[in-house]
């Protein structure tokens, strides 16, 4: 069975950091391209990053330029989202996917995973 699985989200005050992780089973991981999305409470899903079998990335919101970065290990299937300087703003579910060679978007992923927590709170 294929599937993704997040962790590393929680509570955290602001201008703090997270490390999520997104690790995947069942798939050739190499082939794949993963994105990592977000949908805060009473908000549309926006895509937040992307990584590409060739490692090359994109950050999608300027917002977030120079506080998130995205990284995979494919050793280990795993994507990660460093998440640094975090804001109230931040506050979302924080959902990886996955799609075969090019980036997942809203309306075109092959893998979706659960999602995990991320709250930024004094």
């Amino acid at each position: 069975q294929s599937q993704l699985v997040e962790s590393g989200g929680g509570l955290v005050q602001p201008g703090g950091s997270l490390r999520l992780s997104c690790v995947a089973s069942g798939i050739t991981f190499e082939n794949y391209a993963f994105g990592w999305f977000r949908q805060a409470p009473g908000k549309e899903r926006e895509g937040v990053s992307c990584i590409r079998p060739t490692g090359a990335r994109t950050i999608y919101l300027d917002s977030l330029k120079g506080r998130f970065s995205i990284s995979r290990d494919d050793a280990k299937k795993t994507v990660y989202l460093q998440m640094n300087n975090l804001k109230r703003e931040d506050t979302a579910v924080y959902h990886c996917a996955a799609r075969r060679t090019i980036c997942p978007i809203s309306g075109g992923m092959d893998y979706w995973g659960e999602g995990t927590p991320v709250t930024v709170s004094s």
